[in-house]
């Protein structure tokens, strides 16, 4: 056996697929696995994994993951995690739990930083210093302050998993997977059951670190264009201090079912009349490994409910038996795949019918097949998304470390779901052949598949009250069982527990942090390429990159063309184009066209403004993506839904409104910070206020009232849409911006040009002036101090303020003070010490918006009076020159975030649109670069404008919101 560095090479293979050689490697003294992906992305990353599955639903592999970050061997820190969001260049740091596994990834375009953020994460895992004290900050714990006082649960995962279990899709998801594996590792909650959680101790806790965070048990992957070699240097120096062990992870098959099973659960509804049932169909399919089979599956899924024109989707949203369509996707993240669909919005007796009507259609299927455009739609859909390897703002090292354990970390190879070109030149070859591939798919692993679950869920208006009745009872029980001494340790715990939340770190710990140094940051900005030319009354913008042979195409049009009783329609409008057809085919062929001639088309908003004068920027956007041969098809289906979109098909538009509504409802409690961020830029300013109208809760009132209006005064909404098309569409002021590469882009301008001349001539049917701005906007919403009350355990507080408007302006030297808010004062009071899972500070530096927000918060006025605080907090903790150093360098690493070429071209857009200039953005750099002691106590007069007139509005339990008092109650949900 031949050796490198400790490690013996298994196989080696090129993947052309993702540009990359592969070497699969094992440590021969521990039996570590690596995976080396050599490339030249500089986009660096690693990543660590170990099986981790639970027993139980203590959620001991979920509070782990948070607690290994909490100080190890090496780096003696509370929070060496802190450390390293305040002061890297990373473009990526956190750590995942799944069902059966948690992942530690990392990711930096800089050598030096990627290994030091290697060097932290490596320590963390192997020697981390999880004492009870961690447990009870990152788990659970009992607080009780003194004697007189209730005793309540406290803890940072605690009160997380309370909040995903105020989510009913969250409930919902949880219920699928445990019904359809109940005898299995997934019969259990690895993130915790909020009511099982307590019965966690320090010793499993433990013993769980032992038995799994072991080298033997590790999977690492390495991405990027870092030395390969160093790679096995480094590695091996951290694991051959290790010994071999045998670790059986515990992930058995689940036993196959004869029959059909139906589960009945119960979410909390709060006190809402009018809430409905979930219904979800569920198949268990395979532990298959094989390509071909999990490719055509996936195609399957997509064909099934991809889009709004897939016939089981659309079935689905025909029949009028619910509200929306939930699932209609594969779960491959398991040992066994799984598919799920149904509807939320179901009425008691519709539940059945659900039920039925998804069966019925997929028996349909299975003996019909599918039409072939419905095949062509999907598969290229499919293969666009493999080619495309765009991931948002996920590193690609990332998605391909978790694709690749989808087979590995279960004994198969880890090069399996990496190498899509075999087995869909097969799927290919079958079709070709004319073979009924994916009804054959259809009929085994759905049709003829017995193990099913129907999981129907009812609205309960009591589920919560009954929560908190067991939680209380729990806690009167076991103070019952105290003794005097036990009461008195408790109430020592909370208080030492406080003490050591609120004492620093030391000048010692905090040095054994690796940093890089200001001098190894980059002095200039990074900037992208843009080229701006007129066509008319419009502008074309392009940027010159490399995008792999995709042309990305935004076509933007002037929201303010609208008038203000119009403008909520925008949220919707881009689904009406996209969706309804047009007056050369029906909604289902447009679908299925844009599925077979393009990378995917959809709508978004932009709401901002211009830095130099506050100028309101807001813009409706279409967004579009294909390859170079398909770009005249793309510009071709923009035309016909721009110029001759059907909107007078009263059903399907209110199934899209009904949709939209749905959608929105079930983002308030996953996603309350981000409602509550919409809500404070109303507050502050026009910008904030449009983006409220088409995506806040103001935009759920809108939608609420226009289902009603669908049905009572269908007539009305035409004309307003019919208004919204003739004021919207038009080339005044339209932005066409294109990102692809220079040699592409001059075949594809004049296409461009032809496609804005072709708008320019389109004719005004509704006899309305286009493009004319309107001036009855108003400057701001209403301010009011808010409460917005959900059926959930937890809150989202936030608060906020314009401080140009108090007379400050903008010095680079804020965006470091930011940084160190967020990972230490605001970390430290609101999350670590007050149990919320997140706190932040933002600040909008065209707006002038500065704003503090809390996610899944079980506190409500002390959050407050924590913000509040912040300009006392920095007028007397002066940070040292060495954290000073450490902010500046996150901010960089902020200021240049890595972007795929598509997110680089809307990014230079969006500046483009508000007057962002390059040489502001580099002085903007030089000042926080040079930020200094003294600007900080200048920043705590801008915090102060926060405590003296800063709105606050809270998303969040009516309980919490009527204890506070101060705040004008409205019920959302």
């Amino acid at each position: 056996m031949t050796l490198s560095h400790g490690f013996e090479l298994i196989e080696e293979r090129n993947i052309p697929e993702i540009n990359t050689r592969a070497r699969w490697y094992r440590h021969a003294k521990t039996g570590a696995e690596l995976l080396s992906l050599m490339n030249d992305d500089e986009n660096k990353m690693f990543g660590i994994s170990f099986a981790t599955p639970p027993q139980d639903s203590t959620g001991v592999a979920h509070i782990l993951e948070h607690s290994v970050l909490c100080g190890s061997r090496k780096y003696p820190l509370k929070e060496p995690f802190v450390e390293l969001i305040k002061g890297s260049l990373k473009t990526f740091v956190n750590a995942f739990t799944f069902p059966d596994k948690t992942c530690y990834p990392v990711a930096s375009q800089n050598v030096k930083d990627f290994y030091n953020l290697m060097d932290v994460y490596l320590d963390a895992v192997f020697y981390p210093n999880i004492t009870p004290w961690t447990l009870m900050q990152e788990g659970w714990h009992y607080e009780l302050e003194d004697k007189d006082a209730p005793m309540i649960y406290k803890g940072v995962v605690f009160n997380e998993m309370k909040g995903a279990y105020s989510s009913p899709e969250g409930v919902l998801g949880r219920t699928i997977q445990q019904t359809l594996l109940p005898d299995t590792t997934y019969g259990v909650d690895s993130g915790g059951d909020p009511e099982v959680i307590p019965s966690l101790t320090y010793e499993n806790f433990k013993r769980f670190h032992e038995t799994f965070y072991h080298p033997s048990n590790a999977k690492i992957v390495m991405y990027g264009d870092d030395d390969p070699e160093q790679r096995l240097r480094y590695l091996d120096g951290w694991l051959s201090g290790f010994d071999k062990i045998e670790v059986k992870p515990n992930m058995a098959l689940q036993p196959r079912w004869a029959a059909p099973r139906r589960v009945e659960e119960k979410y909390d509804a709060g006190d809402d009349p009018d809430a409905k049932s979930f219904v979800s169909v569920n198949w268990l399919l395979t532990d298959e490994s094989d390509p071909e089979t999990l490719l055509g599956l996936d195609i399957l899924a997509h064909m099934l409910a991809g889009t709004p024109a897939s016939p089981l989707r659309k079935a689905l949203i025909d029949s009028g038996l619910g509200e929306d369509v939930i699932g209609g996707g594969m779960e491959n993240d398991l040992r066994e795949n799984s598919y799920s669909i149904g509807m939320k919005g179901v009425t008691a007796e519709n539940a059945d019918k659900v039920e039925a009507l998804i069966l019925d259609t997929l028996h349909h299927l299975a003996h019909t097949g599918f039409e072939p455009d419905q095949v062509a739609a999907s598969l290229n859909t499919i293969e666009f998304r493999l080619r495309e390897a765009n991931f948002g703002g996920y590193p690609r090292g990332i998605v391909y470390m978790i694709a690749a354990l989808q087979t590995w970390l279960y004994g198969g190879d880890p090069f399996t779901p990496l190498a899509f070109e075999k087995p869909l030149a097969a799927v290919k070859a079958r079709l070709n052949n004319h073979e009924n591939v994916f009804a054959g798919l259809l009929q085994k692993y759905f049709v003829n598949n017995t193990h099913r679950s129907t999981v129907v869920m009812r609205p309960d208006a009591q589920v919560r009250a009954e929560a908190d009745a067991r939680e209380r009872a729990r806690l009167d029980a076991a103070r019952a069982a105290m003794s005097e001494a036990d009461i008195a340790r408790v109430i020592e715990q909370t208080h030492t527990l406080q003490k050591m939340q609120n004492t620093p770190d030391s000048p010692e710990a905090l040095a054994t942090i690796p940093s890089l140094t200001l001098g190894d940051l980059d002095k200039t900005a990074k900037n992208i390429p843009v080229d701006v030319a007129q066509a008319g009354e419009a502008t074309i913008l392009h940027h010159d990159l490399f995008t792999n042979g995709i042309a990305y195409l935004d076509v933007a049009f002037d929201l303010r063309a609208l008038p203000a009783a119009l403008l909520p329609y925008a949220g919707l409008f881009g689904n009406a184009l996209l969706e309804m057809g047009t007056d050369k085919e029906d909604f289902a062929a447009l679908s299925r066209r844009i599925g077979r001639e393009t990378g995917g088309i959809y709508a978004t908003a932009i709401n901002t403004a211009t830095r130099a004068h506050r100028d309101t920027i807001s813009r409706f956007v279409l967004r579009g993506k294909s390859t170079a041969a398909q770009f005249p098809a793309l510009l071709g289906i923009l035309g016909d839904v721009l110029s001759g979109a059907k909107l007078d098909n009263r059903e399907r538009f209110r199934q899209i409104v009904l949709e939209e509504k749905a959608g929105a409802e079930s983002g308030l409690i996953p996603s309350g910070h981000s409602y509550v961020a919409s809500r404070l830029g109303a507050f502050l300013g026009q910008p904030g206020w449009a983006s409220e109208q088409t995506g806040g809760v103001d935009y759920l009132f809108f939608l609420r009232a226009l289902a009603d209006r669908v049905e009572k005064d269908w007539d009305g909404v035409l004309a307003d849409l019919r208004a919204v098309q003739s004021h919207l569409i038009s080339p005044r002021g339209l932005v066409a911006n294109i990102t692809v590469d220079g040699a592409s882009y001059g075949a594809m301008k004049p296409q461009i040009e032809g496609f804005l001349k072709a708008l320019r001539a389109r004719p005004n049917k509704f006899g309305r002036a286009p493009g004319a701005l309107a001036g009855d906007w108003p400057a701001h919403s209403p301010r009011v101090n808010e409460g917005l009350t959900i059926p959930a355990q937890v809150n989202y507080v936030g608060k906020a303020a314009d401080v140009y408007a108090a007379g400050f302006k903008l010095h680079g030297s804020w965006l470091a003070v930011q940084n160190w808010l967020r990972t230490t004062y605001l970390w430290e009071r609101v999350r670590v010490q007050g149990g919320a899972y997140g706190a932040f500070c933002s600040f909008d530096q065209r707006t002038g918006g500065l704003s503090f927000l809390s996610y899944r918060d079980p506190n409500l006025g002390g959050t407050l009076a924590n913000y509040d605080g912040v300009g006392a907090f920095i007028r007397s903790h002066a940070p040292s020159a060495s954290e000073i150093e450490r902010v500046i360098i996150g901010v960089i690493g902020q200021l240049d975030a890595y972007q795929l070429p598509d997110a680089k071209g809307y990014t230079s857009m969006v500046r483009h649109l508000a007057g962002d200039t390059d040489a502001q953005r580099q002085h903007l750099r030089e000042e926080a670069l040079s930020t200094t002691r003294e600007d900080f106590a200048r920043f705590a007069d801008v915090a102060d404008v926060v405590m003296r007139e800063g709105v606050v509005s809270v998303i969040g339990s009516a309980q919490a919101i009527e204890k506070a008092g101060g705040l004008s109650v409205t019920k959302i949900l």
